[in-house]
């Protein structure tokens, strides 16, 4: 009995103890914001004004998991996330009841289903498209759907290795983005595109120059079968690429060319590139050295400069030409970008890509060059459409994100990631289990591939790239829709 009393009283001294450190907390902090001149709100209501911060952060979090419906979100709602979670188990796809999507929506495309479509034993297999037929070494690159740009650096290594064995699985290429090749992008055996950025990560020489002799080394590879030369991105066109200081490790910074430990920051575009002449030569530059293929990637502002670009191809002969044009539009990501480049800067991929089209074969270069569409396409919609304007090939990053696990947590740029993709905290990294989202990422791109066949079925032709502009309707304001060829007719090829 003297041992329960005891207890007792010890159990109140400690709750006395707790409820005067919380007390002395609260006279603390009610102190230090009356006292402090940065925050109004906390100035004016000590301690209660704290609350909003948290629930500013929180508000994020609970929009996203509670109240906004499956397609409010951006930038990509829950239902497209939900899609590519559900791709990457190799399952079966489908929905029940009806669809949720809004189709009156302004820019939505429909897409036309034929009368008597091909019965179901009379589809074509597609084939492989020749890049660069002109270099040494040309691509005949197998899939339609691949990986777009992600430096080793913005993502983990354990999302690189996942990313490399998948794209392997699925028979799809691979883009290094500006980080230069790591060994994880070898890893898998899959087949990789070189991205010369700005700053000419892992082609560079001490000064910061294209340097022949690692293009060489680069190029010795196998694997590496094109070269993209990046003037712009959709996500910050005008703007070199930024890696905070916190992710440039000593095996990045190796892989790089540059210090440990400090931000890299691209150049906002190629010094020794002035215009189109410049660019054209350093193409063929670096097509003679490497022996493969060179394209570039770009953001459009407008279409009318191009113009001129394809003039000079025109004037210089088809054999100068690039290989292939990477449509960038203003809508695509990057893990850090000012707000005003990522919100207001940059044609929308929508607009930009049918202009590309047109150009290129209103020069008669639909055989020369080849138009890969790159900017927010992670669903088979969205993919189908850009073949249907008149992309060759498409690409996405985040919908490979969302593969490895990624749930739109929007701190790519903190080294915070909460599913490792986009960290370099080796706890966090532990949650990317390689053997594992390695096969996820094979399953997402044959499930995106698959469902663009069975579209392109479905309007009436025996594989994707038969797809043209007359298959697909584009909704207008007025709730009514048109053939896309109405809206944008195609050039009739030379």
């Amino acid at each position: 009995m003297e041992w329960a009393m005891a207890s007792l009283q010890y159990l109140a001294l400690f709750f006395v103890f707790l409820v005067g450190l919380a007390v002395a907390v609260a006279l603390a902090m009610f102190f230090i914001d009356r006292t402090q001149t940065g925050d109004a709100i906390r100035r004016n209501y000590p301690v209660i004004g704290r609350f909003r911060g948290l629930f500013t952060s929180l508000g994020e979090f609970f929009r996203q998991y509670f109240f906004a419906m499956d397609r409010e979100e951006m930038p990509f709602n829950r239902a497209q996330r939900n899609w590519v979670y559900e791709a990457t188990l190799g399952k079966g796809n489908t929905v029940a009841f009806g669809s949720t999507r809004n189709l009156n929506v302004p820019g939505t495309p429909i897409f036309m289903n034929a009368v008597f479509p091909p019965l179901d034993d009379q589809f074509a297999k597609t084939e492989p498209l020749v890049i660069g037929p002109h270099a040494r070494m040309p691509y005949a690159a197998p899939s339609i759907f691949n990986i777009s740009g992600m430096s080793y650096g913005a993502l983990s290594q354990p999302a690189v290795r996942a990313l490399s064995r998948g794209a392997k699985t699925a028979g799809i290429w691979m883009n290094t983005g500006e980080g230069g090749l790591s060994p994880w992008h070898l890893e898998g055996g899959c087949d990789v595109v070189f991205q010369i950025g700005t700053a000419k990560y892992g082609v560079r020489d001490a000064e910061g120059r294209l340097s022949d002799e690692k293009l060489r080394e680069i190029a010795a590879y196998e694997q590496v079968r094109m070269f993209e030369i990046k003037l712009s991105q959709g996500a910050k066109p005008g703007k070199g690429g930024i890696l905070p200081g916190a992710k440039v490790t000593e095996e990045i910074a190796r892989v790089r060319g540059i210090p440990e430990g400090q931000d890299s920051i691209s150049p906002n575009r190629h010094a020794e590139v002035d215009d189109f002449g410049d660019l054209l030569d350093l193409i063929a530059h670096v097509r003679e050295v490497t022996g493969k293929p060179v394209g570039f990637k770009t953001c459009l502002g407008s279409s009318d400069p191009y113009v001129e670009l394809f003039e000079m191809i025109k004037e210089r002969g088809p054999e100068h030409a690039p290989d292939f044009i990477t449509v960038d539009g203003g809508e695509g990501g990057t893990g850090a970008a000012p707000m005003p480049l990522m919100d207001l800067v940059g044609m929308p991929l929508r607009e930009a890509l049918v202009r590309v089209v047109d150009l290129r074969d209103r020069y008669g270069l639909h055989e020369r060059i080849r138009v890969v569409a790159s900017g927010k396409l992670v669903n088979p919609g969205d993919v189908a459409w850009a073949i249907c304007a008149g992309a060759d090939f498409v690409t996405t990053a985040r919908g490979f994100m969302f593969s490895l696990g990624c749930i739109q947590a929007l701190k790519c740029n903190r080294n915070t990631c909460p599913t490792g993709v986009t960290t370099h905290d080796p706890h966090l990294q532990k949650g990317l289990v390689v053997q594992e989202k390695h096969r996820r990422v094979a399953y997402y791109a044959q499930s995106v591939i698959k469902e663009v066949e069975t579209i392109a079925h479905s309007v009436g032709v025996a594989e994707p790239r038969m797809m043209r502009r007359r298959h697909v309707r584009i909704m207008l304001d007025d709730a009514r829709s048109v053939q896309m060829n109405e809206l944008y007719p195609s050039v009739p090829l030379q």
